[in-house]
């Protein structure tokens, strides 16, 4: 006699965790706890409960038959498809087996309910593909039931399993590409024999459409037999870029085959591109190569380097091609720029250290400042002298306190006494806020002070312009000059003008040409006023600087957006 509780069973599991059996809603527990108890022994144990998984199986496997002769038999599928579904549909399976209670034989109970419950047979069928509920659920069509019914997707699931695809992978490429599954007779088969006529051998093939299922769409992808033809110029086996790809990838070929074309244009030769293809194919291959193209644009326009000085660094360090590369390289630049390094020092140092900046993880740099208890200019200096220092503030390694040396209290002192000659008051408060807002030794401000008064300007001005505007003075002399001669020779500007907005000085030389050669542009035309401020003309917002000037023209829009591009791309 089978035991047949009506409430709950609890019974602690190995984890301490109390867990709940509701034998009358789940006939598969019932079965398995009814054939491991008896009358006279009700309380479950450890041992009962490795049971219900071993008896479970047996369940399962019952389940799956009777799912199998259905669709096999009674539906007539294919019996290997019939067969792939019913075993590899566990979900389907489960919601399946519970919708059959108080059955014994969990077998014919599922037989039975099949004959008069027809089910949506998309389901089972997708996920033996490898999709998941949440994934084939927008893909289940909505008039129909049957597999049957939609001959072309049966026919060409056929043809990928004659292939040689596997059947757990044709999901991803249905996901993905559901225009595969809508070829005619025929169609399919003719365009993998196409992509064979290349030279691909069959598994090598199959690895890449799993990959890159759009292989497949339309006619014989044009840029990917670039692609191939190009690595044949490499003398690179055409099965050999299988071995790069994972099933995670998917490829823009247009844009690696672009990325070819544009090392060839650097000047890299046939050998050179191979030897780096092969060191570091995931850079070409993984996301189309724009973890490449990143990388080129960064040391072009943030560092400034040259296409052929980055070529150099390239063929003489072949290491900084690494995997993680790029985001060393912005790690590195971010902590170099934010210790205000000048773009040529940047570049200077990516130059002849580019084993350290390409290949260690820095710290971010606040916690960098924070650790070291010292400024951005300290630091500055600390870099400039030795920058195998920065080492010291990859990610794993402990960053100690620097030590104050006697140089950093001789240029505490130096620059005490050059705001002593500006006029502040020795250890009062505006001096504090001085120390700190001033960067740089006191010999470097005081040059960075002369060159402003050489320049042809009143040293009280100066003086006064410097309260104003302290940051003038944390640039280097040469961008100082560079500023004020763009001012006065490029648009006419008198340096006096700088007294009352001391400012222009700090602005980015970028922003500062795109500003000026607009306005010059809006006087040609007659729509602007001359002679207006400096500040009327910086200090404004990019929106309403196109309110106030820009748009005074119709064709204004347009040329500031050149003078943007053209800025940006130089």
């Amino acid at each position: 006699m089978l035991l047949r509780p009506q409430n709950p069973i609890f019974f602690s599991n190995l984890s301490g965790k109390t867990l709940t059996l509701n034998l009358q809603k789940n006939p598969f527990l019932r079965i398995a706890y009814s054939s491991r108890t008896s009358p006279s022994d009700t309380s479950p144990s450890v041992s009962s409960h490795c049971g219900i998984n071993r008896i479970s199986r047996i369940a399962q496997s019952e389940a799956q038959n009777a799912l199998l002769d259905y669709l096999n038999s009674t539906r007539s599928l294919l019996f290997t498809d019939a067969e792939h579904m019913s075993k590899n549909s566990p979900n389907f399976l489960q919601k399946l087996m519970s919708k059959v209670e108080n059955e014994q034989d969990i077998g014919r109970s599922i037989t039975r309910f099949l004959r008069y419950h027809p089910i949506n047979e998309f389901e089972p069928f997708f996920e033996s593909l490898g999709l998941k509920p949440s994934e084939f659920c927008p893909l289940l069509p909505r008039d129909l039931l049957f597999l049957s019914d939609d001959h072309l997707l049966l026919d060409n699931f056929h043809v990928l399993c004659n292939y040689g695809f596997p059947r757990s992978k044709i999901g991803k490429m249905y996901k993905e590409e559901r225009e595969i599954f809508r070829h005619g007779d025929g169609v399919l088969l003719s365009k993998l024999r196409a992509y064979e006529v290349l030279g691909l051998s069959r598994p090598a093939l199959i690895k890449l459409v799993n990959s890159c299922p759009s292989l497949l769409v339309g006619s014989v992808n044009e840029n990917f037999v670039g692609v191939l033809e190009k690595l044949k110029s490499l003398d690179i086996e055409k099965d050999w870029i299988v071995g790069v790809f994972s099933q995670k990838n998917s490829c823009n070929w247009s844009r690696i085959l672009g990325l070819f074309i544009f090392l060839e244009k650097m000047g890299f030769g046939n050998r050179e591109m191979a030897d780096i293809i092969k060191m570091h194919p995931k850079l070409f291959f993984e996301g189309s190569g724009q973890k490449m193209c990143f990388l080129v644009s960064l040391l072009m326009k943030v560092v400034g380097l040259q296409i052929d000085e980055i070529k150099g660094l390239i063929l003489q360090y072949p290491s900084v091609l690494a995997p993680n590369i790029t985001r060393n390289f912005c790690q590195g630049i971010c902590l170099l720029r934010t210790v205000e390094l000048e773009i040529e020092e940047i570049a200077r140092l990516v130059r002849s250290y580019p084993h350290i900046l390409g290949l260690c993880s820095f710290k971010r740099s606040e916690l960098v400042f924070r650790r070291s208890k010292v400024g951005k200019m300290r630091l500055r200096s600390m870099i400039l002298e030795d920058p195998n220092l920065l080492r010291n503030w990859v990610v794993g390694n402990k960053i100690s306190r620097v030590p104050v040396t006697g140089k950093d209290e001789k240029s505490s002192r130096e620059k005490t006494k050059f705001l002593l000659k500006l006029g502040y008051v020795e250890n009062s408060d505006e001096m504090t806020k001085a120390l700190k807002k001033f960067r740089g030794k006191g010999d470097e401000l005081q040059e960075r002070f002369d060159s402003l008064v050489e320049a042809g300007l009143d040293v009280h001005d100066v003086s006064n312009m410097i309260k104003l505007s302290p940051a003038v003075l944390n640039q280097c002399r040469e961008v100082l000059v560079k500023k004020m001669d763009f001012l006065v020779n490029d648009f006419g500007y008198p340096r006096q003008s700088l007294v009352k907005f001391p400012s222009y000085l700090c602005y980015d030389m970028e922003r500062v040409k795109v500003r000026f050669l607009m306005y010059k542009w809006l006087k040609e035309k007659g729509v602007a006023r001359p002679n207006l401020a400096l500040g009327t003309i910086l200090a404004c917002s990019d929106e309403r600087f196109l309110k106030q000037f820009v748009n005074l023209h119709p064709e204004g829009l347009a040329v500031w957006e050149k003078l943007n591009k053209s800025s940006s791309s130089g």
